[in-house]
C-alpha cells in the first residue's frame, strides 16, 4: 500500500535551514553542510536513508526548496540540481506564481501549483499511482502537510548541531498529531529516527 513519506535533515534545535537563503547560501545563514555531513562524508553508512529521499513515485516541495526568492520565476532558473535532478519523477512545486512545467534530464518534471497543498497532493497522488508520495521540504511545507494530517511516515535525520534561527519544523502543530518511533539508528554524524504518524485525531 502506498504511503506519504517525509525525510528531512534537522538540527538538534529543530531547524532544517538558516535565515537568508540565497543562491550563494542555499541553506541560509548556517555553516555549510552542517546538517548534511553524513550524506557526503559517510554515504556508505546511510545507503537506505539516502535511497528513500528519492525513491517515491511523486514529490512535493515548497518554492524556496526549488530556488531562492529572486530566481523562482526566472525562466533560466531550473532548480539547484543541474540538468539531471535526483528525483527522476514528477515534482510538484508549491508556488505563488504560475509557470510552465519544466522537463529535465532523467525523468524529472517540475510542475508549479498555485492552488495550495491540497491540490498539489491530489496531483501527486494521481501521478504516483501505487507508489509513495514524498514531501521533500522545506520546513514550512512539511509543517503544513503534518498539520493537515497528510503525512504517514516521518524520517528525521538529526545532526548533532545547533542552527539558532531559520526554517523550523513543528510550528503550529495540532494537538491530535502523534508520532510513534518505529526505528532508530545512529552514527557520530547523525541519528536517524523513523516515526509513524497517527493522524486519527487531526482535523
Amino acid at each position: 500500500m502506498s504511503k506519504v513519506t517525509c525525510g528531512v535533515a534537522v538540527s538538534l534545535d529543530g531547524f532544517v535551514a538558516g535565515e537568508n537563503m540565497t543562491l550563494e547560501k542555499p541553506m541560509g545563514d548556517m555553516t555549510e553542510n552542517i546538517l548534511h555531513r553524513w550524506m557526503f562524508e559517510e554515504p556508505e553508512k546511510h545507503e537506505a536513508e539516502l535511497a528513500t529521499l528519492t525513491s517515491a513515485g511523486a514529490f512535493i516541495m515548497g518554492r524556496n526548496m526549488f530556488g531562492p526568492k529572486n530566481l523562482q520565476n526566472d525562466p533560466e532558473w531550473k532548480g539547484w540540481w543541474g540538468d539531471n535532478p535526483p528525483y527522476h519523477g514528477p515534482v510538484f512545486v508549491l508556488s505563488y506564481s504560475e509557470r510552465e512545467p519544466i522537463t529535465m534530464e532523467g525523468g524529472t518534471t517540475f510542475t508549479f501549483v498555485t492552488d495550495g497543498i491540497e491540490e498539489a497532493f491530489r496531483l501527486a497522488k494521481e501521478a504516483a499511482g501505487d507508489k509513495d508520495i514524498a514531501i521533500s521540504g522545506g520546513a514550512n511545507t512539511i509543517n503544513q502537510y503534518l498539520a493537515a494530517g497528510l503525512i504517514d511516515e516521518l524520517w528525521l535525520h538529526i545532526a548533532p548541531a545547533f542552527v539558532g534561527k531559520g526554517q523550523r519544523l513543528f510550528l503550529d502543530m495540532p494537538e491530535g498529531l502523534h508520532l510513534k518511533p518505529v526505528e532508530a539508528r545512529t552514527t557520530e554524524l547523525v541519528t536517524h529516527i523513523k516515526y509513524s504518524v497517527d493522524n486519527t485525531h487531526v482535523h
